[in-house]
């Protein structure tokens, strides 16, 4: 099963053009993403069909803009009316920060196993790993994020974490992690796994979800969900840790419903989703279940420098829905995974240059085709093909220099490169000359010019166990780590 391998496999953005290689070549990710993503776009079309839906995205898109344009006063008022309501609040300059002050709260409260409900700035801040050292187990409740972290890998979508796995590929998974017997019934393997997560809810000694909006006004956290996880994890354990980027923050409640029409409709064809959790305090005295303690964790991570940004600023109007991934042609051939970031697809090759710098970053704004689906499809209108060109710009050093690495030099061969391919772009005879050239050359060469092909006539790697293939990949960390000394 392919995902055994990339359950060992460490993808990274300095290796995208090679990942793209790969999964370009491997049937079964194309596969799996394009059934996927044409059921997502066809549910999105339909679920808006009956809507005003250039109107509702004006709505939203000045909704979030209101928000950024009032956020330092806005993240003031939140912080004062949740710690009026009983919610302590925490800020973090940084992934390392917001997970030693995670970290501290569990120790403070003797925990040994914490409870997770989805959410991706747990992801981009590698929280598990991080509690895992503090001997404190991690166990995500999310059915995606369950079966992901059982196979030792990452959210390949922001919305559908194990959306590159098919049935028979989830049934190994949980037959092999969990004893599941195998079979191809979604139903009973759901039934499985909910059997599993109810024990670990409540054992947990702690609670730690994401946030979905965050209302200022009132001080109140909004979770969305479908799998009643999030309940159970921000109510059952005694503690409740929600972490958040500071730009999820909304000025009035009046605000959520038309921005949660959007969300739900543009990430999976919803009116509505299951659940929709509004967290605005501790247990109160004579409520019978509810934490004890709430705790909200406002993350930076590199949110305000691009705040300080009047184009840039844009980028934090995402409200996470997952559709421009959805729509974008390049995501739904090569899948999340190959990014090597927490936010793959468009919204990631515009944010994770400023969390991880354009150095490591440099080849996400070029892995677009500029056909404007992913600004199109936006629900609050992000002008994403703009700013992945602005991006472009930046890491030749022809911006405004306001990005972490901007100006990264290239090599000679680089910039031959691409100046030779300017030029044939302007010239039409040369250039269809060159693909006619191209075409011959590919004929005479197969495996080496294609991913495709090339796929198809090399060799099958040998079987090996799951075990022995975490041991060669430790073996070959303990080789690096060895020349680097």
């Amino acid at each position: 099963m392919s995902s055994a391998h990339e359950s060992v496999q460490t993808f990274t953005p300095r290796e995208f053009h090679r990942q793209a290689h790969d999964a370009l070549g491997n049937p079964q990710i194309r596969a799996n993403f394009r059934r996927a993503m044409d059921g997502l776009m066809a549910k999105r079309r339909d679920v808006f069909s009956d809507w005003d839906l250039e109107t509702l995205r004006e709505l939203g898109a000045n909704i979030r803009l209101r928000a950024l344009a009032k956020l330092p006063d806005l993240l003031e008022r939140l912080e004062a009316n949740c710690q009026a309501n009983g919610i302590q609040v925490h800020w973090a300059e940084n992934g390392d920060e917001a997970c030693r002050i995670i970290r501290g709260i569990c120790e403070r409260h003797e925990a040994k196993a914490v409870i997770k409900g989805k959410s991706m700035v747990s992801e981009e801040m590698h929280l598990n790993a991080h509690l895992e050292e503090a001997g404190i187990e991690a166990l995500e409740s999310d059915l995606g994020e369950y079966l992901v972290q059982l196979n030792e890998q990452t959210p390949s979508h922001i919305i559908m974490p194990a959306i590159h796995l098919n049935t028979d590929e989830i049934s190994k998974i949980l037959h092999d992690r969990t004893g599941t017997e195998r079979t191809r019934d979604v139903d009973i393997m759901t039934a499985a796994a909910r059997a599993q997560l109810r024990e670990r809810f409540m054992a947990a000694d702690v609670g730690i979800s994401g946030v979905n909006f965050a209302v200022a006004e009132t001080g109140t956290l909004c979770l969305v969900e479908n799998e009643g996880n999030g309940r159970m994890t921000t109510a059952v354990p005694p503690v409740h840790i929600a972490v958040t980027g500071i730009e999820k923050v909304v000025e009035q409640l009046r605000d959520v419903p038309p921005l949660y029409a959007l969300l739900t409709r543009s990430a999976t064809g919803q009116h509505v989703t299951t659940y929709f959790n509004m967290i605005s305090s501790p247990r109160k005295s004579g409520e019978h279940d509810g934490p004890q303690e709430v705790h909200l964790v406002l993350v930076d991570s590199g949110r305000s420098n691009i705040y300080q940004d009047d184009e840039l600023l844009d980028t934090l109007r995402c409200i996470r829905c997952g559709a421009c991934m959805n729509h974008c042609p390049v995501y739904t051939r090569v899948g999340g995974h190959t990014y090597g970031t927490t936010y793959p697809g468009p919204i990631g090759s515009i944010l994770m240059p400023h969390m991880m710098g354009l150095e490591e970053t440099k080849d996400l704004p070029t892995a677009s085709s500029l056909c404007g689906a992913c600004g199109e499809v936006c629900p609050v209108k992000i002008p994403i093909p703009d700013l992945l060109v602005r991006l472009r710009r930046e890491s030749v050093g022809e911006g405004r220099g306001n990005v972490p690495g901007a100006g990264v030099k290239r090599t000679k061969t680089e910039v031959a490169a691409w100046k030779g391919f300017q030029w044939l772009a302007t010239h039409p005879a040369a250039w269809r000359s060159g693909m006619a050239l191209a075409g011959k050359l590919q004929a005479l060469m197969p495996s080496r010019l294609g991913p495709w092909t090339e796929y198809r006539t090399a060799p099958k790697p040998a079987k090996v166990s799951l075990h022995a293939l975490v041991k060669r990949h430790q073996a070959n960390k303990a080789d690096e780590n060895e020349e680097t000394r």
